[in-house]
């Protein structure tokens, strides 16, 4: 066996602080990438102890991007886009200047070169996709009129960013005064435009060879996949398109590993089976999302905390505050409500991937200084730290904001969303009893209740997909859309007949089961098992029983259920 293995021991080592980290972050009710971070800092080169392979660190980060913007690709959705693209086009665009203005200011105060400054602002005025869909996921605010426009702002940030990562290459030399610097070897401004409009021309090529090609080809591959049931050849074709069109983008049309992962994940977004593919894929995406907060993680030197004092509190000050007061008018200028404008500020106030890949690049350019890139470092790190205390504070306003239901301002404009956010622990409805609950509601699920609804009982479905739980609404039937065990607050368990748990991922399968039970000891609890062990396991956790198949399952429940009188 090799003892020099720097590959295995930062992979190892540094998932497994990041566990312990993010851990303790979660627990503290801060988000885990704050402790990822937080475990790049202790395995780097300014820290005492183990320090990880820096160069092997970058490589895997690369796939870590890679993954991460193809499940940006995966969300992104133009219908959704479109849907407030009144507000969110305009806002996201007019905020991204103003923290660029505020960035190139704070650069200009510290004497750094104007192109230095124009990165290290973009690097602040974007916000982190991870942060943001996970504090609206856990207050269920996704398809809330607010968290459409968060959503929706986010998307055209993310796609002003994804442009500058392809243009900025090309413009550099126009910005940065190098047009001087390589005088003596023939460059002249009509070189630098040339330049730029081959990579222009290289994006666009790609782009129409996605549209033409890929929208045919991969969803065609990603079905014949699926028919041949191999849950596993799913999983590794999925994988084999996102790395492969990212890769093929780079090689072949000289388009970044960045941009090709989204535009995979734009193009499988449009299948039936994008949601499966994001399931399959999360696993490795959060594994090598991981080890990219790591390996940013390890570029960062704290002692900037304590020489660079000030100018890291005005860093913090724009992200968080000049960020979030340009957001909050922006939306009262358009007539929407306060609460609407909390919501989209606090979601806005904090960076993350976007930022780090932005100061990357300018690293990798020659544009940007090592002490911009610690600024923004540390910036991302304090401000994912303080944004979990803005949307506390923005629970204990609610009460408030909710009593004072603000009205629409008179004249033209968007209707003002007026409906409250719903609460994370959304109270049970008053008449639902008598009824069974199910959480998951794919194959498996949606059978079961087709029987169950055969057999006149009445269904309470909880369900992580947005647009099947307003397909059930639509229908008449009762549901809600949830990830967490916490949706079953709202199932009204003390009255419910059963409770059917029908999701295949076996820890969160058991965590329902877990808070099933302590909501109703007496409660018949079935749950979907494929094997032993997993079987074992929820029946620890509280379920009645564990059965295989749908069919087997409904008669299961109907074998617990209350007879009819």
């Amino acid at each position: 066996m090799p003892h020099h293995t720097p590959l295995v021991a930062t992979i190892v080592i540094g998932i497994s602080l990041a566990f312990v980290l993010g851990a303790v972050a979660h627990r503290l009710r801060i988000s885990p990438i704050a402790g990822y971070l937080l475990a790049g800092i202790a395995v780097g080169p300014y820290t005492p102890g183990f320090v990880a392979d820096q160069s092997m660190a970058i490589e895997l980060a690369e796939i870590g991007i890679i993954l991460l913007m193809f499940g940006v690709g995966l969300h992104f959705s133009f219908k959704d886009l479109m849907s407030v693209r009144a507000i969110a086009v305009p806002g996201a665009l007019v905020q991204i200047s103003v923290a660029t203005g505020m960035g190139l200011a704070l650069a200009s105060v510290l004497g750094w070169p104007v192109v230095n400054g124009l990165i290290f602002g973009l690097a602040l005025s974007v916000a982190s996709t991870v942060v943001m869909l996970r504090a609206l996921q856990e207050r269920r605010l996704l398809k809330t009129d607010q968290g459409r426009i968060a959503v929706g702002w986010l998307v055209v940030e993310d796609i002003v960013m994804v442009l500058a990562l392809v243009l900025l290459p090309a413009v550099t030399p126009l910005i940065d005064g190098s047009l001087e610097r390589n005088a003596a070897y023939g460059a002249n401004v009509t070189d630098v435009l040339m330049t730029a409009l081959f990579t222009i021309g290289q994006v666009a090529a790609f782009v129409v060879v996605m549209l033409i090609v890929g929208q045919r080809v991969i969803p065609a591959l990603l079905h014949y996949i699926a028919h041949t049931g191999s849950r596993e050849l799913f999983r590794l074709g999925v994988l084999a398109i996102a790395l492969g069109v990212a890769y093929g983008a780079a090689k072949l049309f000289g388009v970044s590993f960045a941009l090709g992962a989204f535009f995979a994940g734009m193009i499988l977004s449009e299948s039936e089976l994008s949601q499966r593919a994001a399931e399959e894929t999360l696993p490795l995406r959060d594994a090598f999302a991981v080890l990219f907060f790591v390996s940013v993680g390890m570029l960062f030197n704290p002692l900037v905390l304590v020489t660079q004092t000030w100018p890291v509190l005005a860093t913090v000050a724009i992200i968080v505050l000049g960020k979030s007061i340009a957001a909050f008018a922006i939306v009262r200028a358009f007539r929407y409500s306060t609460g609407t404008a909390l919501l989209i500020s606090a979601s806005l106030a904090q960076i993350g991937e976007f930022s780090f890949i932005l100061a990357g690049l300018g690293i990798t350019l020659g544009v940007m200084s090592e002490a911009g890139r610690d600024l923004v470092l540390a910036g991302a790190l304090l401000s994912i730290l303080i944004n979990p205390l803005l949307f506390i504070a923005l629970d204990r306003l609610q009460p408030w904001l909710d009593g004072k239901a603000e009205a629409a301002v008179p004249g033209p404009g968007p209707k003002v969303p007026t409906k409250a956010p719903i609460p994370v622990q959304q109270a049970p409805l008053p008449d639902l009893e008598n009824h069974v609950a199910i959480v998951g509601f794919g194959r498996v699920g949606s059978r079961i209740g087709d029987l169950l609804t055969a057999g006149g009982e009445r269904l309470f479905i909880i369900d992580e997909r947005d647009d099947v739980v307003a397909s059930l609404v639509a229908k008449g039937m009762v549901a809600v859309a949830g990830s967490s065990p916490k949706a079953l607050a709202a199932a009204n368990l003390g009255k419910a007949k059963a409770l059917v748990v029908a999701i295949p991922e076996v820890f969160e399968a058991g965590q329902f089961v877990e808070q099933a039970r302590a909501a109703n000891a007496a409660l018949p609890i079935i749950a979907a098992g494929m094997t032993d062990a997993e079987g074992q396991h929820l029946t620890k956790c509280g379920a009645t029983s564990v059965v295989l198949g749908a069919e087997e399952i409904a008669q299961a429940v109907v074998g617990v259920l209350p007879r009819q009188v």
